[in-house]
């Protein structure tokens, strides 16, 4: 409160003194304010990127794979990349350079997340098109983030973690995966500079709302006691990490580094990360775990940061199979119908919910297996396909065949939503996420079936003229559309399908690691430096 009540008291200062001053001195201003930022343009756009080291770029390995040798199934993933085009084409034709689709109402979207910045749809669908060899698509994509992405617009405040940072993810994912791709890396640098002081709290955990003028930071006003999120401060580490790696500059890597100083540092109840941390205590709010929202990208990225690292970052592996065991030992729970299923921890007592979004963690066990000690591998791929069968019957208890954003496992009810606010669909990624990663580290036909049995659900009860739309309530007869097609559709949903149908030599997991939306980033090799230094 105190904190609130002196931004506002200088937020008032700042307004009395701009009344006081002339208006030859406001003017004066303004033509200051617009002078700075025109060199600052004129210096990003001058060669060699003032301040960027060189990089060779070098072709990444797997950016292009195989035809599938299987007619069916080659068949099947053109059918996915045809929906990437009718998604694509639809945002093009009703709302470019908006950040997402009304595909019914045939018109541009914006919530507030996304502030004052446009086109993230572009920004989100880069690699999926480049992925799925829509070169045309991509050309004039890539021309619209050079030409009109801007992150010099004044006085706004961003979501660090949200939408911003998504941005980040995906322009530096673009500077590996893509030749002559300069432009991203200097927007993603610039974009990384520009959220660093959200770090600036006593403890280094960074607010999760930055006002991009002033610098100044804050919480969300209904996160537990002023507290930053798990799923927020916790999902840096890949980017910032790259971000050091891309600009020479180890501030990045350091500001993340002390976010798991600062965590490393605290008794964690049970084993368990709860969701708040207050930035400025250093202490855990509401004591509320979930693998699912608020919490869920936390735990990936401490086993993907060690996969990234080329297997070396032992803190982050250490951090991720301590927390798998606290998760399986109080969360993971299994139905009297045999489902495997992860609850949420409140205060000591299990809520019987899992979320859309926690599905993403079949994948996560699967993936991480490998790293698991060895009495303990199949046990981790086990129950992986558990979690995965578990969201699959979530998918088929439904009408639409389609999963709701939350189901129960209480009064008698297995995976299925019994509150109304819990039966929507948003064209989520998860389900079909924890698909892929099963399919490629078993080869399992069943979930290249239920991938398809989705691919089904959508064109039956999602598509429509405008592109895809999200429903309302899918245990409903008929549809009732929330019309909006998410931008993280094209950049997660379709990319896990077409993957999921494409040869394992698409973006091999031994050379890439998929970040929290599903942009590629390279894994860092050990000898990655020394082969860039020769060459130069």
């Amino acid at each position: 409160l105190e904190r609130i009540r002196a931004d506002h008291e200088r937020a008032l200062r700042e307004a009395k003194e701009t009344l006081q001053k002339l208006p030859e001195e406001i003017r004066r201003d303004i033509r200051q304010d617009k002078e700075k930022l025109l060199q600052d343009a004129r210096g990003r756009k001058e060669a060699g990127a003032p301040g960027l080291p060189q990089r060779l770029f070098r072709q990444p390995v797997g950016a292009v794979g195989q035809e599938p040798a299987d007619p069916d199934v080659r068949q099947r993933r053109e059918k996915i990349k045809e929906m990437m085009k009718h998604a694509w084409d639809n945002y093009k034709r009703y709302a470019w350079g908006l950040n997402e689709l009304k595909p019914i109402s045939k018109q541009g979207h914006s919530s507030n997340l996304f502030g004052n910045i446009q086109g993230a749809t572009i920004v989100d669908a880069l690699d999926t098109l480049y992925i799925m060899e829509m070169k045309e698509e991509f050309k004039e994509a890539k021309e619209w983030v050079e030409k009109n992405l801007d992150f010099n617009v004044c006085n706004y405040t961003v979501t660090v973690d949200e939408t911003h940072l998504s941005q980040i993810r995906s322009l530096y994912s673009k500077s590996f995966l893509i030749p002559d791709t300069s432009v991203f890396r200097k927007k993603a640098v610039e974009l990384g500079e520009k959220l660093l002081p959200a770090f600036n709290t006593p403890t280094g955990i960074p607010w999760a709302l930055l006002n991009i003028k002033s610098g100044i930071g804050r919480n969300w006003p209904w996160a537990s006691g002023g507290s930053s999120i798990l799923a927020e401060f916790g999902t840096l580490h890949l980017e910032f990490v790259h971000l050091s790696h891309l600009s020479g500059n180890p501030v990045f890597a350091e500001k993340v580094m002390n976010i798991r100083k600062v965590l490393n540092r605290l008794d964690k109840p049970e084993g368990l990360y709860p969701n708040y941390l207050n930035p400025s205590s250093g202490q855990w709010g509401q004591h509320h775990v979930s693998i699912g929202g608020l919490g869920d990208s936390f735990y990936e990225y401490l086993l993907k940061a060690w996969l990234m690292s080329d297997k070396t970052d032992e803190d982050g592996k250490k951090m991720y199979y301590d927390a798998v065991q606290a998760i399986e030992t109080h969360l993971i729970r299994k139905s009297s119908g045999g489902l495997t299923y992860i609850a949420e921890w409140k205060g000591g007592l299990l809520e019987h919910k899992m979320g859309h979004l926690t599905c993403f963690a079949g994948g996560m066990f699967a993936l991480g297996a490998d790293g698991a000690p060895s009495d303990k591998t199949g046990h981790h791929i086990e129950l992986g396909a558990e979690i995965a069968r578990t969201c699959h019957e979530s998918y088929d208890r439904t009408r639409m065949k389609l999963g709701p954003e939350a189901f129960r496992f209480d009064g008698g009810v297995e995976a299925i939503a019994t509150r109304q606010n819990e039966k929507y669909y948003i064209l989520r990624p998860e389900v079909i996420e924890t698909y892929m990663y099963m399919w490629r580290l078993t080869h399992d036909p069943k979930y290249r079936e239920w991938g398809w049995e989705a691919v089904e659900a959508l064109e039956k009860h999602c598509r429509v003229d405008g592109g895809y739309s999200g429903l309302r309530d899918v245990y409903n007869n008929h549809e009732s559309h929330d019309d909006v097609q998410q931008s993280f559709f094209l950049s997660e949903t379709l990319k896990y399908l077409y993957l999921l149908f494409s040869e394992d030599d698409l973006l091999p997991f031994e050379h890439w690691v998929f970040n929290t939306e599903a942009h590629p980033l390279p894994v860092l090799h050990k000898d990655d430096g020394n082969k860039e230094e020769n060459q130069k």
